[in-house]
């Protein structure tokens, strides 16, 4: 192993070691969830929820200064030393994000350096969305499948990867399911009744892709790629929302999700509060109350959270990407689409290796709706 091997494995050890508690989603989630939700309905939707977060534990501030403490210069490859000066900035301003949480404007211009905001073409393309009229399947859409009914589904459709993880139940989630990525954990919301479209769309987003992602990034020696290139959120939920697509999964319903999420986040900007763009949903876009208050409740989160409207504007950029290139680099680890020359670049010098696993669905594509391909293939 060369000199300048071991300075970038060491310094990335260094930052593994710092980074391990800045997993956002153990922090922005809020501890009562049902409890708010109940007091918002009763008030008529008048009193605006007031949420209580996990504490911290680390010292942001000493975190912050050890990254940046983290001796890059000493990398002589000026490529790669460049990353880590990205990254550092990346995970300087997650720790940002989570030090600020429940802190109202402090958390959402955090949230805003982090994540961004939608564009005026981000909200154009949500509209456009919403433009088409309702395909509903009554039978695959009605809620049946309490949560232990869904850990089976999903321990059935994790028999083709021959990896392992652990799975929870949790009833202080503010999305039906999610991944934790340092600790190999799925997260099942255990308040949710799951139906059949729910479960086709998240056994290929959640494991098709981000437990995919989490499985390749632990083979590559260097941790960047298990704790995430700058704006990865973004390539990633591309990836899932895509799997979904290839796999014949996604709906009409959960493109409109997708868009009102940008709408919501879009509200933000416009300095709406919990309430007034709850009121934009469900009056105005004549949501259920419970489909307007979840959407409401992952926008506001944290103070403000602009990540959801990345979703849409991830699955256009990766669309249109995976039509004349590979993904295969996308899935060994956090990777970010912007970052794709640096990744090769870490795979053909040996810094990296090439993705055990690859999401099935992307084998073939077998989305047969029409509509959907039409408004993926027309998105600007």
């Amino acid at each position: 192993m060369t000199t300048t091997e071991n300075i970038i494995l060491d310094i990335d050890k260094k930052m593994d070691f710092l980074v391990k508690k800045i997993e956002l989603l153990n922090y922005i989630n809020p501890l009562n969830i049902e409890e708010e939700k109940n007091k918002f309905f009763a008030s008529k939707f008048l009193k605006c929820p007031t949420f209580i977060y996990p504490r911290l534990d680390f010292d942001a501030y000493n975190l912050q200064r050890q990254l940046f403490s983290l001796e890059i210069e000493n990398i002589e490859d000026k490529i790669i030393q460049k990353l880590y000066e990205d990254i550092i900035y990346e995970y300087s301003g997650l720790i940002e994000c989570i030090a600020t949480i429940g802190q109202g404007k402090k958390f959402y211009y955090n949230s805003l350096k982090s994540f961004g905001t939608p564009t005026e073409k981000d909200v154009e393309n949500a509209k456009f969305i919403l433009h088409f009229k309702d395909e509903i399947n009554i039978e695959n859409s009605l809620p049946r499948f309490n949560v232990q009914e869904t850990e089976t589904h999903f321990r059935t459709y994790s028999k083709q990867y021959d990896f392992t993880y652990e799975i929870k139940h949790s009833d202080n989630l503010s999305a039906i399911a999610m991944v934790l990525s340092n600790d190999k954990i799925l997260v099942l919301n255990k308040n949710h009744t799951f139906s059949q479209d729910d479960i086709n769309i998240l056994t290929n987003h959640e494991i098709g892709v981000h437990m995919v992602t989490t499985m390749n990034s632990l083979n590559n020696p260097l941790k960047i790629f298990s704790h995430g290139f700058p704006n990865n959120v973004e390539t990633q939920e591309g990836l899932a929302v895509l799997s979904e697509y290839m796999s014949n999964s996604i709906t009409l319903e959960r493109l409109k999700r997708l868009a009102y999420r940008v709408i919501a986040v879009n509200s933000l900007e416009k300095g709406y509060n919990f309430r007034q763009t709850f009121k934009l949903l469900y009056s105005n876009y004549e949501l259920s109350k419970e489909n307007a208050f979840n959407i409401t409740l992952r926008v506001h989160r944290g103070g403000g959270f602009t990540k959801d409207y990345l979703y849409l504007t991830g699955l256009k950029k990766i669309y249109d990407y995976q039509k004349k290139n590979s993904l295969k680099s996308l899935f060994t680890g956090k990777t970010s689409l912007e970052y794709i020359d640096e990744i090769n670049y870490l795979i053909e010098n040996k810094y990296a290796i090439n993705s055990k696993y690859m999401a099935n669905s992307f084998k073939e594509n077998k989305c047969t709706n029409e509509t959907v391909n039409f408004i993926l293939d027309k998105l600007k």
